[in-house]
C-alpha cells in the first residue's frame, strides 16, 4: 500500500499534500495566514492556550440530559466557529455533564473533535439547512518559534481546501472482502487517542489514531525527539532526554544533499528560491534500514499513523528501507530537522518503488512531497527499474501523484520533438505503462486504435495544460549528481512477509 509501509497493504497513499485539521483550542480563531499554518508565541510559562469559553462565550442551551452515542447534532465547530450537522461519537463524563466527540458530516474524520455540551444544539432539518455546508478549516502547524498571525480566508486558501480535503471512500463503496476489515478498523480507531504533539519547534494537532505503547486514549499531549523519535508524555522527560541524546540527524547514511535552491526556471528567474517561504534551507536525505534501526523505523511509522488513517499496523519494518527528507538548522549546519519521508521494499516483486509517503504537516506546501515522489523514481532510474507507488492510493496520494505525472508527461511532451511512443516516455520517466496512460487518458492526449494506444497531441494542447502549472512549479527538483547511493543487493534481501 502507499501510505504507512508498516500498515495494511490496502492501504493508499498520503501525506503529500496539505490538509487541514481541527482543535478544539481556541486559539484557532487567532491564527494563520495563507497556507492555513498556526503558529503561536511559547512563552517561558509554556503555551498560551484560551479557555473555550473564551473562545465561543456562554452558550446558551447546554444540554443536561446525556446524548446516545450514534445522534445526530448541531455543533460549532472549532475550526471555523460555525453550526454544522455532526454525529455523535463517544462521550465522557465530567463533573458538570459530558463532553462529546464528533464527526461533523461530508469531512474527513480528521477533523472530528471533543467538544463541550454547550455547542451542541438538538439537530433539525431547518436548522441543518441553514447550517455551514463547507468551510476553510484552520490550519494543522504551529510555530512555536513565531510569532501570531491574523486567520484569513483567500481563494488560494479555497483551492487547496477542494484539491485535499477528501473522504475517504464508505465502506460500501469498497470490495466487499475489504468491508468486514474496515470497519474492524473504523471501530478501533474512530476516537483519536492523542490530541496533539510536540516535535522540535513544532506542535501538531494529531489527525488520526496512532497505537503508541503505553500512551492511554485521551492522552493530551505527547513528546518526541526529534532526532531519535523517541515519544515521551512529559516536557521535563523530554529536556533529560535532549541532554544525553548524542544523535543530529536520521541515523543511517546521508545519500543526498542540497546546498543551495535547485527550482524550475520561471521559480528561480525571479531571484526567489521558494515563493511562499523564502530561500530554502538546505535538505537532505538519509537511507535508514528497517533491518538495522528497528525503533526508530517502528516510532516514525507510530508518528506517521497520526497523520495517515489506516487498516492495521506491522511492527515489522525488516523488509524496508526508509528515506527521511530533512532540512539543515540554519545556525547549526550540522543538525538536520525531519520534515517527511518515503519508504520502500527492499525486494518488490510488483516494481513498486514506494510504500508510504508523508510530509509532516509544517512542512507541506513547500513542494517536499513532489521532492519525494521524483526522488523515488530517481532511485528507480538508478537501479535501471520502472517503478509505481503500491495501491491503492489514498486521496491525498491520488492529488500528489496525479499532479507529479501530469507536469512530467507534459513537459516531456513539450520538449519532444516527432513521435513518441509510451514505452519511450517510460524509459526517459521510470514510471509504469500503466500510470502514464491513466495520465494521457486524464487530458484527453490519448486514443486507442487498432488494438494499441496512440498519442494524439499538438504544441498548442500541451502549453493550454501546462497553464495550469504557471506560478505552481517545485521549488525543489531532484538533481541526480547529487545522489550518492547504490541500489540495495537484492540478493541477500528476504522476500517480504
Amino acid at each position: 500500500m502507499a501510505q504507512l509501509d508498516t500498515l495494511d497493504r490496502t492501504a493508499g497513499a498520503g501525506g503529500v499534500t496539505s490538509t487541514c485539521t481541527t482543535s478544539n483550542r481556541s486559539s484557532v480563531l487567532d491564527r494563520k495566514t495563507e497556507t492555513y499554518d498556526t503558529r503561536v508565541q511559547l512563552n517561558s510559562e509554556g503555551l498560551e492556550r484560551p479557555t473555550t469559553d473564551k473562545l465561543n462565550g456562554k452558550l446558551s442551551g447546554v444540554q443536561c440530559a446525556a446524548l446516545d452515542v450514534g445522534v445526530r447534532v448541531l455543533c460549532q465547530a472549532s475550526f471555523d466557529n460555525q453550526q454544522r450537522t455532526a454525529t455523535v461519537v463517544e462521550r465522557r463524563p465530567l463533573p458538570t455533564g459530558f463532553d462529546y466527540y464528533v464527526h461533523y458530516d461530508d469531512l474527513d474524520k480528521r477533523l472530528d473533535e471533543w467538544v463541550p455540551s454547550n455547542r451542541i444544539s438538538p439537530y433539525s432539518p431547518a436548522a441543518a439547512a441553514q447550517a455551514e455546508p463547507l468551510l476553510s478549516p484552520r490550519g494543522n502547524r504551529m510555530d512555536l518559534l513565531s510569532p501570531t498571525t491574523q486567520s484569513r480566508v483567500t481563494r488560494k486558501n479555497k483551492r487547496m481546501l477542494e484539491d485535499t480535503l477528501h473522504l475517504p471512500k464508505g465502506i460500501s463503496e469498497l470490495p466487499a472482502g475489504d468491508q468486514p476489515l474496515e470497519r474492524e478498523h473504523q471501530e478501533k480507531t474512530k476516537v483519536r487517542n492523542i490530541h496533539m504533539i510536540e516535535l522540535g519547534h513544532y506542535e501538531m494537532d494529531a489527525w488520526y489514531y496512532s497505537p503508541f505503547p503505553g500512551i492511554a486514549t485521551g492522552t493530551e499531549k505527547i513528546f518526541m525527539c526529534e532526532f531519535c523519535l523517541k515519544y515521551m508524555r512529559k516536557m521535563k522527560t523530554l529536556l533529560r532526554h535532549r541532554a544525553k541524546c548524542y544523535l543530529r540527524h536520521p541515523p543511517g547514511d546521508q545519500i543526498y544533499r542540497s546546498d543551495g535552491a535547485l527550482g524550475c526556471p520561471e521559480t528561480l528567474a525571479n531571484g526567489d528560491a521558494h515563493p511562499a517561504h523564502g530561500f530554502d534551507p538546505p535538505i537532505s536525505v538519509f537511507e535508514v534500514d528497517g533491518l538495522k534501526n528497528k525503533v526508530y523505523c517502528q516510532n516514525l511509522c507510530l508518528l506517521s499513523k497520526l497523520f495517515l488513517d489506516h487498516k492495521t499496523l506491522y511492527y515489522d519494518v525488516d523488509p524496508f528501507l526508509f528515506y527521511i527528507l530533512t532540512e539543515a538548522d540554519r545556525a547549526r549546519p550540522d543538525t538536520h530537522h525531519i520534515v517527511g519521508y518515503f519508504s520502500k521494499e527492499k525486494v518488490s516483486h510488483e516494481d513498486f518503488n514506494l510504500a508510504c509517503i508523508l510530509t509532516l504537516p509544517p512542512h507541506q506546501r513547500k513542494g517536499y512531497g513532489k521532492f519525494l515522489i521524483a526522488f523515488s523514481y530517481e532511485l528507480s532510474r538508478k537501479e535501471g527499474k520502472i517503478g509505481t507507488p503500491e495501491r491503492p492510493l489514498s486521496d491525498l496520494g491520488q492529488v500528489g501523484y496525479k499532479s507529479y505525472w501530469t507536469r512530467v508527461v507534459l513537459d516531456i511532451l513539450k520538449d519532444h520533438k516527432g513521435n513518441l511512443s509510451i514505452n519511450e516516455i517510460s524509459k526517459m520517466t521510470a514510471m509504469k505503462h500503466d500510470d502514464i496512460v491513466s495520465t494521457l487518458q486524464s487530458l484527453n492526449l490519448i486514443k486507442y486504435w487498432k488494438g494499441q494506444y496512440i498519442i494524439s497531441v499538438t504544441p498548442r494542447i500541451v502549453d493550454e495544460h501546462l497553464k495550469g502549472f504557471r506560478g505552481h512549479c517545485p521549488s525543489r527538483l531532484v538533481d541526480p549528481a547529487l545522489l550518492r547511493w547504490t541500489p540495495y543487493p537484492t540478493s541477500a534481501a528476504k522476500r517480504p512477509r
